[in-house]
């Protein structure tokens, strides 16, 4: 019996981590290791940045020729002018997942966003959108700066000000547009008792020992800017990438942008890109601990040794 018909539902994948771990070296091993069972397996993308077309060398994203073969869906689905949310993605997310079901696959996610992870495994609900509250919020802090909104935010929900970002601006906002509706936050974490959207699903983390992992990821920062960052930025901003909402405030990106600009020299722009990484990369640890039947492995994963739990 293959893969897909020994299990009346199929499953969904899941594989988190620190930015730098693997994570797409192994969503790929897996699925081509149930595809030779037979599953017709396919990758979905749930890192935000990502999603963009043309952010290609910054955000690490497996080429195509580099595939082998094996469906990825949501990469390269958003011009770097648009704003990319959370709330936009999880349906588009799920709807992916539903699809590779429906055809006998399983799917796997795979990604380091917490919380485009967290949409779509668990049964978040997001409030609506007020156009006119989120501008009056941002005028704010046009005029104000970050502080005074932070205030505000750790007076109404404590919670969500002590795990947001504070240098995320956008997710600030976010939550005071909420708060400021009447609705709860979603915290900038896990719901209290967490739901799964898919009764069938497994939960795979890759870590790698932070001083091995800085050592990676400072590397790799490094490599970035030898195979063409300053390059690849600098052709998106003939896309629009100045007026970005999202994309041009990505790690790496905004300080590409900094070196074009004259604002810092590149060596200043690579030394602020690693230092900012390795503190992405300890949130995304604290955001991962927190999932309840996540499974930890040290790379090298052989994805055979998955299949056979």
């Amino acid at each position: 019996m293959s893969e897909s018909g020994a299990r009346a539902v199929p499953r969904l994948w899941v594989i988190v981590g620190a930015t730098g771990t693997g994570k797409s070296d192994l969503a790929l091993d897996l699925a081509a290791a149930l595809r030779a069972r037979g599953n017709p397996a396919e990758i979905v993308n749930a890192d935000a940045m990502q999603l963009y077309r043309g952010m290609d060398i910054g955000t690490a994203k497996l080429p195509l020729d580099e595939r082998r073969g094996i469906p990825h869906h949501l990469f390269d689905v958003r011009e770097v002018t648009e704003e990319a949310a959370v709330a936009w993605y999880q349906p588009l997310a799920r709807a992916a997942v539903a699809g590779i079901h429906a055809s006998g696959g399983d799917a796997i996610l795979v990604g380091g966003s917490g919380l485009y992870v967290s949409s779509v495994i668990y049964d978040f609900q997001f409030p609506p959108r007020d156009q006119a509250l989120r501008a009056r919020l941002e005028a704010e802090l046009a005029a104000d700066g970050i502080d005074v909104l932070l205030a505000r935010l750790r007076g109404l929900d404590p919670a969500t000000a002590a795990r947001v970002d504070p240098q995320n601006s956008r997710r600030v906002i976010r939550a005071l547009e909420v708060l400021e509706q009447g609705s709860g936050t979603h915290g900038a974490a896990l719901p209290e008792e967490p739901t799964l959207w898919h009764p069938q699903t497994r939960l795979i983390g890759v870590h790698v020992d932070r001083a091995a992992l800085v050592e990676r990821l400072d590397a790799r920062v490094e490599r970035m800017w030898r195979d063409g960052l300053v390059h690849e930025v600098d052709g998106l901003r003939g896309q629009g990438l100045d007026d970005g909402v999202t994309a041009r405030k990505a790690i790496g990106y905004a300080q590409a942008l900094g070196q074009i600009e004259g604002r810092l020299s590149e060596a200043e722009a690579i030394a602020e890109t690693q230092a900012l990484t390795r503190r992405y990369a300890r949130r995304q640890v604290s955001w991962f601990k927190r999932y309840q039947d996540l499974t930890w492995h040290q790379p090298p994963v052989d994805a055979r040794t998955l299949l056979a739990d």
